[in-house]
Order: structure tokens, then C-alpha cells, then sequence
């Protein structure tokens, strides 16, 4: 079976794009695709697999598949990936619309320029912070903020944000002191998250500007995570490290991306977003 695809990237978080306005694929078959696709040496290469769906309840719908073929609910990079998708292949014909999540219904906004979308602005809706909703076991308050965390240090203290999809923000002095590779693994497949757990460490340089290392659920360290750069203004926010209404210039390690917790409750997120290259998987 061949199968088009666009390989996009935004931050360099990188995904196998399946336009299912074209193509039809059983739903059985797409997590062991997005494996066999995301696969360096045998496959393409990617974080992952995001298929384009026609949707019922909004302009267009984005499911994703983590490499390792889990499903995740949501995807701040893939969201601006999907948007400029979108319309660039005329799925859409405003440069507002809506994109169903797994989570909820998302809206975003393409800056084009002859034709060409530059940026996308997405607002990612209201962070979810109860526990039990995150979800995180243990007694259910309503926000989980500087919790001690023992994950192997002491000293680690986590603040729980759910942008559709659990993360959990542990701030430090120095990013690349940062236990990524050593602690990643071992947070995101701990018992007090039932669904697994996105994982951020972040570095505070100023309440305008951060330094944000990632480890995602399903796919390991990867070069950028939007719900992640989210959910880490959310909790410095709720940590006195930052205000409402502030943009603030994230660095990741695949680039910058600005994202804004604004005091109507939504989170904003603005950045671009790149095609790679088309092509056809043979399945």
C-alpha cells in the first residue's frame, strides 16, 4: 500500500502528515504505521504520525500517533503543522478555523503572505489543573503546584499542568545540568500518573524569557514540545516566576517559540511552522 505524506516540522518536532481527506486508512492499522513510519533506520524518521480528518464538529480533526504507536491527545507543534497544512492545501478557506482535538476544539489563526502561511497564533484553550483530571493520583486538590517529588532527588518539587495532554514542570538553575536523560524515563512512566506524563525542566532567566528541555511521553528527549512550552508558563504563573498576560519568549532546543497565559484564562502560542518533503510510504 502507498501512502502520501508531508513531513513537517515546527521546532524541529518533526511528523509524518496523512491528509485522510485523500487517503483512506483503517483505524486498526495506524498505530503500528506511526511505529513502522517514525522508524529512523527502516521508515522515514519522526516523532511521530499526525492524520488530517475531516470533522463533524469543527473545520478540520488531528489525531496523533507517538512513535512507539501510543495515542496522544494533543500537540502544540503538530497543531501549527496541521494549521498551515490546512490551508496551504485548501482544506480550509478562512485563515480562522477550528481543529478538533482528541482533547477539545482548538482555534487558530495562519499569517500568510502570498499564499504562504509564515506563523501560526493557537490558542490553546484553558490549562486544566486539578489533579484528577491530569491525571495524577493521590488526594484531588485543585492545583498541584511545588509538590516534593521523589523521583531520585530530593530536592525536586513539580508543578502538574494538563494542556489535553499531562505534563509535569519541574524547575532548575541550570538547563543543561537538567537530569533529561536520567530522570525523563523514570517521571514519565511513574505510578502517580496513570496515563503517563510529558516531562519539562525549565530554567527561569527572567519572567519574560526560558529555557526549556522536554522528555515526551511515547517518543523520549525531543527538539520541542507546544503543550510542553505551555503547560511551563502555565506553572510559572502559578509559582510566582511570571504574570498573566506576559508573553514570554520560550528557547527550546529546536528554537523559540512565544507563548502567552492571558487573563482570560486561554494560553496562546505563536510560532512557525516548516514543510520538510513529500513523498510516498509503502506499506
Amino acid at each position: 500500500m502507498r501512502i502520501p505524506f508531508t513531513k513537517m516540522h515546527a521546532l524541529g518536532n518533526n511528523y509524518i502528515y496523512v491528509n485522510l481527506f485523500d487517503v483512506d486508512l483503517e483505524e486498526v492499522v495506524l498505530p503500528d504505521l506511526a511505529k513502522k513510519v517514525s522508524d529512523i533506520n527502516t521508515g522515514v524518521g519522526a516523532d511521530g504520525l499526525i492524520l488530517i480528518h475531516p470533522s463533524d464538529v469543527a473545520d478540520i480533526r488531528m489525531q496523533i500517533f507517538n512513535k512507539d504507536g501510543s495515542e496522544a491527545k494533543n500537540c502544540g507543534n503538530g497543531l501549527r503543522c496541521v494549521a498551515k497544512f490546512a490551508f496551504e492545501n485548501y482544506l480550509v478557506s478562512t485563515k480562522r478555523f477550528r481543529i478538533e482535538t482528541y482533547a477539545n476544539i482548538i482555534e487558530a489563526e495562519v499569517s500568510v503572505d502570498s499564499g504562504v502561511v509564515h506563523s501560526v497564533t493557537v490558542n490553546m484553550g484553558e490549562p486544566i489543573l486539578r489533579r484528577s483530571l491530569i491525571p495524577m493520583t493521590g488526594k484531588d486538590i485543585s492545583e498541584v503546584i511545588s509538590e516534593p517529588f521523589d523521583a531520585g532527588r530530593s530536592a525536586m518539587k513539580l508543578t502538574a499542568v494538563s494542556m489535553g495532554n499531562p505534563h509535569g514542570v519541574f524547575f532548575v538553575d541550570d538547563i543543561e545540568k537538567a537530569p533529561l536523560y536520567e530522570l525523563g524515563p523514570v517521571i514519565e512512566t511513574d505510578e502517580r500518573f496513570p496515563d503517563r506524563v510529558n516531562v519539562e525542566f525549565v530554567e527561569v532567566v527572567s519572567g519574560g524569557e526560558f529555557n526549556i528541555r522536554v522528555w515526551e511521553r511515547g517518543s523520549g528527549v525531543t527538539r520541542a514540545c507546544g503543550t510542553g512550552a505551555c503547560a511551563s508558563v502555565v506553572a510559572a504563573v502559578l509559582n510566582g516566576k511570571s504574570q498573566k498576560d506576559r508573553p514570554v519568549m520560550v528557547h527550546l532546543n529546536g528554537g523559540d517559540l512565544t507563548v502567552k497565559w492571558s487573563a482570560d484564562g486561554s494560553v496562546w502560542m505563536t510560532d512557525e511552522a516548516e514543510v520538510i518533503a513529500d513523498g510516498e510510504f509503502y506499506y
